[in-house]
């Protein structure tokens, strides 16, 4: 306890079956809208009559989905009111939208960089530690997506900025406890994610805390740090995955970049160091009015066999599942000049439905804050991961006379309530693997920004899809 409340900021862990209450936010245009699994009794930073930043946490462990929530209050109505609340897919590696914050100033999830006592009573951290400092810059780099102040001298650092202890500081002579937080600076370092105390690192609460053992952290200096340029990891500045190691490569639904299992005519990106050319290259047509399974050397294969090859890169590969793979699991190899490059296993599920975005409106315009649907009007998406079609769907080809409707059953729900669907099937004069589903605007749907669910038998797409209705 510090002056009577509680130090640290708490989370908790739910499950699947945990109650999605709605929340209003004082930013709801930075906020993801509800629901939230987060309950009513789940703990406050600070406690419940704190004045402070009062983030609310919780983990559904079932679903891999965090809910994280700034300045919350539960209300007497079953819901959460907030200034602002993030809802982050664990299983995909998309970052907010540029400009955006979350529940923290820099726009990235909290439980993530917390120091939790589990890891240091298992004798190693490995993250990175959320920290902050009572200035920053007006600013923020890479991974971070949101700054919060107005100082714009370069001594000030911006949001996201990685700090790493140096190399050659000496820990032997710290408490064991302090000695594996150390460690993870030395090796993960900390990222500067909000104002607040300086060189401040923030850890979870717990009982079992030795405070005296902490307290040793207070040896170490700011000037025993050095900041980090980590811009050369990124591959994309709306994701999170990393160019380089080979614990980088990773196999995602290239609509929502969610990580996990593939579903037969999924379009996919793989990522990884050194799978392809240095200069990309872009899929043509071929002879018999397919997209091939080879392109400027690379060649895909799921349990052998060979996919088709939308684009290629050295560090991202863009593939379509072939129709033929089956489960529950299968291996994704790629070569590159003849030789293996690339070999991860997945699972196989039936259906891996991700969306593209933008959500186009009726005039086919992109849906947006400022370009809202008319209640009533038709609304379409375009996605991937639908599964078995009906009648097959051919690898590589176009649909272009025929058009394949997913095997399993469909369902969009917009502000959580099924909406009339009046196509959902192959998306004309596309490749196989993309659908297109459009669907009317409920009339009584409330205006802003609303969750949207596309779902493929029990398959739904990520939580934090939404829709923009005037």
């Amino acid at each position: 306890l510090w002056q009577g409340s509680p130090i640290g900021i708490p989370f908790v862990v739910v499950n699947g079956d945990e109650p999605a209450r709605p929340a209003t936010f004082l930013y709801d245009d930075e906020s993801d809208p509800g629901g939230y699994r987060v309950p009513l009794d789940a703990p406050i930073e600070g406690g419940p009559q704190s004045d402070g930043d009062r983030h609310a946490i919780a983990l559904d462990r079932d679903n891999c989905i965090l809910y994280e929530l700034y300045r919350a209050f539960p209300q007497p109505d079953g819901s959460w009111r907030a200034d602002s609340g993030a809802i982050f897919d664990l299983r995909a590696h998309w970052l907010r939208p540029a400009g955006w914050t979350s529940a923290d100033a820099a726009g990235l999830p909290i439980l993530t960089g917390l120091v939790r006592y589990e890891e240091v009573a298992a004798g190693e951290i490995r993250h990175a530690i959320r920290f902050t400092a009572p200035q920053t810059r007006r600013a923020y780099v890479w991974p971070a997506r949101h700054y919060a102040s107005r100082l714009t001298e370069a001594r000030y650092p911006p949001m996201g900025q990685r700090f790493r202890l140096r190399a050659d500081f000496d820990i032997s002579g710290f408490s064991q406890e302090a000695q594996v937080i150390l460690r993870a600076l030395k090796k993960y370092g900390m990222i500067l994610a909000d104002n607040g105390s300086a060189w401040y690192i923030s850890g979870a609460p717990d009982e079992r805390w030795d405070n005296d053992a902490l307290r040793d952290l207070r040896r170490v200096r700011g000037a025993d740090f050095e900041a980090v340029d980590v811009s050369s990891l990124m591959v994309l500045p709306d994701s999170g995955i990393t160019a380089t190691g080979a614990a980088s490569q990773a196999v995602v639904n290239a609509a929502n970049y969610r990580a996990g299992a593939v579903s037969p005519g999924l379009i996919v990106s793989l990522f990884g160091p050194g799978i392809g050319p240095d200069e990309p290259a872009v899929f043509e047509l071929g002879p018999d009015g397919r997209v091939g399974t080879e392109l400027a050397g690379v060649t895909v294969r799921f349990g052998g066999l060979a996919a088709p090859l939308l684009y290629v890169s050295t560090a991202q590969i863009n593939a379509i599942v072939p129709y033929a793979v089956t489960g529950p699991k299968t291996e994704v190899e790629v070569f590159y000049r003849g030789a293996s490059v690339f070999r991860r296993t997945v699972s196989v599920v039936e259906a891996a439905p991700g969306v593209f975005q933008p959500v186009l409106n009726q005039d086919y315009s992109p849906n947006s804050p400022t370009n809202p649907a008319e209640r009533g009007s038709i609304a379409v998406v375009f996605g991937t991961g639908e599964g078995a079609t009906d009648p097959l769907g051919i690898d590589g080809q176009p649909a272009l006379e025929i058009f394949p409707r997913p095997v399993l059953p469909g369902k969009v729900e917009v502000a959580g309530r099924p909406v009339e669907i009046l196509y959902a099937g192959a998306a004309p004069q596309l490749v196989a693997g993309v659908f297109q589903v459009n669907f009317r605007v409920p009339e009584d749907v409330p205006a802003g920004a609303v969750p949207l669910r596309v779902s493929v038998g029990p398959y739904q797409t990520s939580p934090r899809l939404r829709l923009h209705v005037r």
